[in-house]
């Protein structure tokens, strides 16, 4: 009779290999764990900003991280003739455009860039005609900073006659119209003035980031499983022999 022994023999290369494998899992693990308490500030300051009361802007001002996400006020005159359009913007199933247009605040020579809702397209698809106040406006809205598509297959900058863009850009904008300009976009409310101004508003939520985290876990707990499966080794000893 012989009786089974169950020996432990990691292999070498198997060994390392795992090491590196559950390092990189939990690595991104916690990569993940850190982007779910980024959702997760980002959520708290937006809360806390958009609870507060509207803030005028003022245009001598340089703190302008701190009006992200606020709403503000904002006095001048639009600039008709750097308005452009944000095309294929669709609402209900249509499309449209969003209107931005540069405001001259009172006071100074620099302008705030105001998206003032969507339009619907012409029925060939063409621009709409908009119509801009030519006397002193007050514009209330959220200051937003605009982000390119995480993606962009245009093959070169916006032509300067152009005034339908795929998207904006603040850089891009200033470096387009040569506009002294804040660097931020109000996003307007109020009255719609023949706009629809339904803002899709950021909601950051970290239940992704956790399952992410989760997931990442498991796969090093998998990963250990395996090697532990595979590194013992059964083998037979007759019985009544020495161990």
């Amino acid at each position: 009779m012989s009786a089974t022994l169950l020996q432990f023999h990691p292999k070498f290369f198997l060994t390392v290999a795992v090491i590196l494998s559950v390092v990189l899992f939990c690595a991104l693990g916690f990569w993940q764990l850190d982007r779910a308490a980024q959702k997760r500030s980002l959520a708290d300051l937006l809360e806390n900003r958009r609870s507060m009361p509207p803030a005028r802007l003022d245009p001598h001002s340089e703190a302008f991280d701190e009006l992200e996400y606020r709403r503000i006020v904002a006095k001048g005159r639009f600039y008709p003739e750097k308005q452009i359009l944000i095309e294929n913007r669709k609402h209900l199933g249509k499309s449209g455009f969003h209107v931005v247009s540069p405001l001259r605040v009172e006071g100074t020579d620099r302008y705030l860039l105001v998206n003032r809702g969507w339009v619907a397209a012409a029925p060939d698809l063409g621009a709409p005609v908009v119509t801009t106040p030519d006397d002193v406006v007050e514009v209330v809205g959220e200051a937003v900073i605009p982000a390119p598509p995480a993606l962009d297959l245009r093959s070169g900058d916006v032509p300067s006659e152009q005034k339908r863009w795929p998207f904006i850009t603040l850089d891009g904008y200033a470096a387009w119209s040569g506009l002294p300009i804040y660097p931020l976009l109000l996003l307007q409310s109020g009255e719609n003035e023949g706009f629809v101004r339904a803002w899709n508003r950021p909601a950051p939520n970290d239940t992704m980031h956790i399952g992410y985290a989760i997931q990442w876990f498991a796969f090093a707990l998998i990963v250990l499983a395996i090697w532990l499966k595979l590194s013992v080794v059964r083998s037979q000893r007759p019985e009544g022999s020495q161990p």
